[in-house]
């Protein structure tokens, strides 16, 4: 049988270039299930695997798309039987091995988790690898001791997908939400969300730093690391804590011991690609009884296959906004 594809080379010049193209079953890679996909989610991630940036991907040809979600045509695992809706992140596919974006996909099935009969295709892949991780890094934050009455939640990157899903995950369990954002133009869609005030990063990094400031939040989901962790680390509030989920604005960290010894600040790391099935069944579960995609849907956008590059250079650019999905 034969599906579309969309296929990352390398040309001869060493620079990544995709298109669309026809492939067979035969050319999947090893895999105890064969997935029909249905949608896909679009991640910065794969904006780098696309564009050859962070050296994710080795071996081409390849296939990105890091999340799909779809129905099983075929498997010799016994977890899975044929027309089962399934959802996948992380594991390093679109990265290591082949895909989402493309209509068939073949993995192991340990990556797999079942659809929570509470959502469709479609809406796992709004929700995604992105709040996928908003969701475990509000579970670890909570496992501390977060609670609404505790105070302000800060958002940082909060118009990217796991920003926005943060912020509106967060309103719904009742916290008073802060969202953090260098686009001024998505406010109003924030206020929508739920975030109760609304930061221009420019406005946030252009106070001079102090070893300690004003102690403000009671939590922190990060998605920009750099200057904008190392400075919002000053401001949490005693016995406080911070999920770094993202680098958009860099991989480097200044800051000091103070808030860690003098307020006893948590810096947790949160990573969503090898997170065990018990954990990633309960954060979908939760996902799905929690997540309102009626409030959501202006942060949504759709795409075909061959409009994948471009937004991967919009994605790279910082013009995103929410959630791009895309149908093979």
């Amino acid at each position: 049988m034969s599906f579309q594809a969309l296929v990352t080379m390398r040309d001869a010049a060493g620079d990544a270039r995709s298109s669309v193209e026809t492939l067979h079953d035969a050319q999947l890679p090893p895999g105890a299930v064969t997935v029909e996909v249905e949608w896909a989610g679009f991640n910065y991630k794969d904006a780098l695997c696309l564009t050859g940036g962070g050296g994710l991907v080795r071996n081409y040809p390849h296939i990105c798309g890091v999340d799909f979600s779809g129905r099983v045509l075929a498997s010799s695992d016994g977890g899975y039987v044929v027309g089962q809706q399934v959802v996948l992140t992380g594991w390093r596919v679109g990265e290591t091995h082949w895909g989402g974006f493309a209509q068939r996909a073949s993995v192991n099935a340990d990556w797999l988790v079942p659809l929570p009969k509470a959502l469709s295709l479609r809406q796992a892949m709004i929700i995604g690898t992105a709040g996928l991780t908003a969701m475990l890094a509000i579970d670890r934050l909570e496992a501390g001791g977060l609670a609404p009455a505790n105070g302000e939640v800060l958002v940082t990157g909060a118009g990217g997908g796991v920003g926005s899903i943060a912020v509106a995950l967060l309103a719904r369990l009742g916290y008073q939400v802060v969202a953090l954002t260098g686009r001024p133009d998505l406010g109003d869609g924030l206020l929508e969300l739920g975030a109760a005030t609304i930061i221009a990063r420019d406005e946030f990094l252009a106070v001079a730093d102090k070893p300690l400031e004003s102690a403000r939040w009671a939590g922190v989901i990060d998605a920009v690391g750099g200057p904008v962790l190392g400075k919002l680390l000053r401001q949490v509030r005693y016995g406080g804590a911070v999920a770094s989920i993202g680098n958009a604005g860099g991989v480097a960290l200044e800051t000091n011991v103070l808030p860690f010894i003098l307020r006893g600040v948590s810096l947790l790391g949160i990573d969503s690609v090898m997170q065990p099935f018990g954990t990633r069944v309960a954060a979908w579960a939760r996902l799905a009884e929690l997540f309102d995609f009626s409030r959501y849907e202006g942060f949504v956008e759709e795409i075909g296959l061959t409009q994948v590059p471009a937004a991967a250079q919009r994605i790279l650019a910082g013009k995103v906004n929410g959630r791009i999905v895309v149908k093979p």
